[in-house]
């Protein structure tokens, strides 16, 4: 491959993906080790993280196979997979939120529209967008709830996955994959009803790693992590009472809170006692629940039964 300083004067398009995104990118020393990035995980992101989801990622990149991490919302799919991805390259991850119309202008490149009609589709009008940056800068891509894009959207990735290039047919050019830095995850919440079913030509390419809710356990321990010397003003007692809790209104409640949802939940309660100079009492648990667990009006009845019972 050429050198990339070679690149930047040669290509207008790489030079222009180094002044636009460059400055985004923090270079830091790659991980590349699965048990070194578990220890990364939780201490530098806070982060409780199973070892077959890391070790499974990290196989798939070095056989450089994309990933899908698959489950409810609240595991923790985007923040872990964020991290593990900005990890594995040294360098920020670029994070992509689908929607049904996402398309290759959104994620590769567009013309700028002015400069189009004044100078023509050329390299000067051509705007490069974060998953060609990313491919060019040999850093990671999170494409989150991919179930959520239309299927052209997801056909238009086969070829990215399958020969790790992306090619721009108006500048009759074809950029590849400079490194092992560049890998793919996507998200998906198969419950979730707003969304279309992933082809199986996709599932095909991809290496599906489950994610669910944590154990208790371990749920516990990203709420010490998470809450810092915060967690002294709750009692332990009512941070177990917590845990209980959303175990129930995951099988009750219309919305399912996740762990980000109970570390959300501690830490008002926990700010609200701290403004009282005092421990945290059902008072707190209450007020905080309303306003961190209650996500629409059908599941106001079932969290507060829910947290006043165990009061």
């Amino acid at each position: 491959m050429n050198n990339p300083k070679n690149l930047l004067v040669e290509d207008p398009i790489i030079r222009k993906v180094y002044e636009i995104y460059g400055p985004l990118i923090k270079p830091r020393q790659p991980v590349r080790n699965p048990e070194e990035i578990i220890k990364r995980l939780k201490n530098e992101y806070r982060l409780v993280v199973k070892p077959y989801i890391v070790y499974l990622t990290v196989a798939a990149f070095l056989n450089n196979r994309p990933v899908l991490y698959e489950g409810p919302p609240g595991t923790g799919k985007t923040e872990i997979g964020e991290a593990i991805l900005t990890l594995w390259a040294g360098k920020t991850a670029f994070v992509l939120p689908c929607s049904e119309n996402y398309d290759e202008y959104r994620v590769i490149g567009d013309f700028h529209p002015a400069m189009a009609m004044a100078k023509g589709f050329n390299e000067e009008s051509f705007i490069p967008r974060p998953l060609l940056a990313a491919l060019i800068l040999d850093t990671g891509v999170l494409i989150d709830e991919i179930r959520r894009s239309n299927e052209d959207f997801q056909n238009m990735l086969l070829d990215i996955i399958d020969k790790r290039r992306i090619i721009v047919p108006e500048l009759k050019k074809v950029y590849y994959q400079r490194g092992i830095g560049f890998q793919i995850i996507f998200t998906s919440n198969p419950l979730d009803i707003a969304q279309s079913d992933l082809s199986e030509a996709f599932l095909r390419r991809v290496i599906r790693i489950e994610f669910k809710y944590p154990s208790m356990e371990e749920e516990y321990e990203i709420v010490k992590l998470r809450l810092g010397n915060l967690i002294d003003r709750i009692p332990g007692k009512m941070v177990k009472t917590a845990l209980e809790i959303v175990r129930i209104l995951r099988k009750k409640a219309v919305y399912k809170p996740g762990t980000a949802d109970l570390v959300s939940w501690l830490t008002i309660t926990a700010i609200l006692a701290e403004q009282k100079n005092r421990e945290a009492t059902i008072n707190e648990l209450i007020e905080a629940a309303r306003a961190t667990l209650i996500k629409n009006p059908e599941d106001e009845e079932v969290v507060l039964e829910a947290v006043e019972s165990a009061g």
